[in-house]
C-alpha cells in the first residue's frame, strides 16, 4: 500500500531503491506515529470532521496498535512503503471508510516531523540520563581520589602536578557543555510540526493549538513552510548535541587508553574488563574504551553527513531528506552504549597511588619552585632561569609538598560548585 496510491504500480527497483531501509527504521517510529495519529483523530473530531463514534473506534484500534508495537509483534511488510501506510491500513481494514478519514488535513510529510520530533524528545531525554549517570560518578571518583597525584602533560610532555580528582572533575564539568547542547536540541524538537502539511498548511479550519498540547510540545512551528524546513535543521542540531558527548567520550577513552599502558600504569581494571590477545599471552587490552573511541569518533562525522546531505536543498520537500533517518536513528542506540558502557567500566577503574615515587616524574614540580622563589621576591624571569640551570646541572631537589589554593585548582576542586551548574543545566 502507498498512501500516493493511483491505481497504478511502479518498478519493483524503483520500490526497492526509494524505501531502501525505511521499513526497519519505522519500527522504532511506530509508537511516535500512533501518538501522532490519535492526537490528529482528536482534533478532526474537535472541527468536526469526525464523529464522536468514529473517533472512539479510532482510538480503541489505535491503542491496540500500540499494545501490538510494545509486544514486539508489530511488522512492516513489503507491500507498504512505511510505517504511516501500514497504520493506516490496518485501520482501514478494520474500520472502512472511517480508517481512510485518518489522513485528511495532513500529509505524509508532517507525519514524519511528528514522529521525529516526538522521537527525538524522548531520545534526548535518555541521553541525557545516561549523561547524568555518567556525571555523578565522575563527581564520586574526584572526591575519593581527590588527593592522589597525577602527571600533567603538555604536548604528551611531562609539565605540572594534576591530580585524580582534577581529572574526573574535568570531565565531568566538560558534561555540562554537552548537556548544554542536549538541551537546545530538545528545544528545537519541542516544537509541534503538525498541521503544516505538504509544506504549505491546510485549507480545512485545523487546530494547531490543540495538536500542540494533545502532543505535549512545548510551542507551535507556527510558519508552515518553516515546519517543513526543520526537518534537516532538527536532525543536524540533535547531530551536533550527539557528537559533543561523543567528543567528551572519545577523548576520556583515549586517556584511559594511554593510562593503562605499561609505559604509564596510572591506573588499571579488572581482568574481565580486559580482552587478551590470540597469541600473547600477557596481554590485557582496553579493547572497550578502544571501541568507545572508535564508536564516538564515527558519531562526530554526523553533523558533517547531515550538511552534506541538506546544504543546497531549496524550501519545501525533497526525498533526500528520507537518508536522514539512516543516520539519527542509529546514532542514539550507538551513544547510549558508550555511556552505558564507560559508566559501568569507569565503577570498576583501579587507581595508582603511588606514581609520583618514580623520579621521572620530579620535574613536573620545576614551575612550583619557580614560583616558590618568586613568593620569596625573586623576580619571575630570574626565578625561570635559576631553576632551569639546576635542571640542566642535575641538581634539581624537587619540593613535593605542593598547596594549590584557587578556585578549580588541585586543593579547590570545587565539585559542590560543580554539581550545582549542572543541577542548573540538566
Amino acid at each position: 500500500m502507498k498512501l500516493w496510491d493511483k491505481g497504478f504500480s511502479t518498478d519493483k527497483k524503483i520500490d526497492l531503491f526509494t524505501v531502501g531501509n525505511d521499513r526497519e527504521l519505522d519500527l522504532i517510529l511506530a509508537k511516535y506515529d500512533v501518538i501522532g495519529n490519535v492526537a490528529h483523530a482528536k482534533m478532526l473530531h474537535k472541527i468536526g470532521l469526525l464523529s464522536a463514534d468514529e473517533l472512539f473506534d479510532l482510538e480503541t484500534e489505535l491503542a491496540a496498535i500500540i499494545k501490538t508495537i510494545e509486544a514486539g509483534k508489530f511488522t512492516i511488510e513489503d507491500t507498504f512503503e512505511d510505517v504511516h501506510s501500514k497504520i493506516e491500513f490496518m485501520l482501514t481494514e478494520k474500520l472502512g471508510d472511517t480508517g481512510k478519514k485518518i489522513h485528511t488535513a495532513r500529509s505524509r510529510n508532517d507525519q514524519v516531523l511528528v514522529d521525529v520530533h516526538l522521537y527525538v524528545k524522548e531520545a534526548l531525554n535518555e541521553i541525557n540520563e545516561g549523561v547524568g549517570d555518567l556525571f555523578d560518578l565522575l563527581i564520586a571518583l574526584a572526591e575519593q581520589y581527590k588527593n592522589i597525584l597525577l602527571p600533567g602533560y603538555t604536548h604528551l610532555q611531562i609539565a605540572m602536578p594534576s591530580s585524580f580528582g582534577l581529572w574526573f572533575s574535568a570531565y565531568a564539568e566538560t558534561l555540562i557543555d554537552d548537556i548544554y547542547f542536549i538541551k537546545a536540541a530538545y528545544k528545537m524538537a519541542d516544537q509541534n510540526p503538525l498541521g503544516s502539511a505538504a509544506g504549505y498548511g491546510s485549507s480545512f479550519p485545523i487546530d494547531r493549538d490543540f495538536t500542540t498540547k494533545a502532543l505535549n510540545f512545548e510551542t507551535l512551528k507556527y510558519n508552515s513552510v518553516a515546519a517543513q524546513m526543520s526537518r534537516g535543521k532538527l536532525e543536524k542540531g540533535v547531530a551536533f548535541a550527539l557528537s559533543s558527548v561523543a567528543s567528551t567520550l572519545s577523548k576520556m577513552s583515549m586517556d584511559i587508553c594511554l593510562y593503562m599502558s605499561q609505559n604509564f600504569g596510572f591506573i588499571s581494571f579488572p581482568d574481565e574488563l580486559t580482552t587478551g590477545s590470540s597469541i600473547m599471552p600477557h596481554k590485557k587490552n582496553p579493547d572497550v574504551f578502544e571501541l568507545i573511541r572508535g564508536k564516538c569518533n564515527k558519531l562526530q562525522a554526523l553533523p558533517y553527513e547531515f550538511t552534506l546531505i541538506t546544504n543546497n536543498l531549496p524550501s519545501g520537500y525533497h526525498r533526500d531528506l528520507q537518508l536522514l533517518k539512516e543516520g539519527l536513528i542509529p546514532s542514539f542506540s550507538t551513544l547510549k552504549s558508550c555511556l552505558e558502557m564507560l559508566t559501568y567500566s569507569l565503577k570498576n577503574i583501579k587507581v595508582n597511588t603511588t606514581i609520583l615515587e618514580d623520579t621521572k616524574y620530579n620535574y613536573l614540580f620545576s614551575v612550583e619552585a619557580v614560583n616558590k622563589l618568586v613568593q620569596s621576591g625573586v623576580p619571575f624571569r630570574d626565578a625561570y632561569k635559576i631553576i632551569g640551570k639546576n635542571i640542566n646541572e642535575d641538581n634539581f631537589n624537587p619540593d613535593k609538598n605542593i598547596k594549590h589554593t584557587h578556585k578549580g585548582s588541585l586543593g579547590n576542586l570545587c565539585l559542590d560548585e560543580i554539581v550545582e551548574k549542572k543541577n542548573k543545566a540538566h
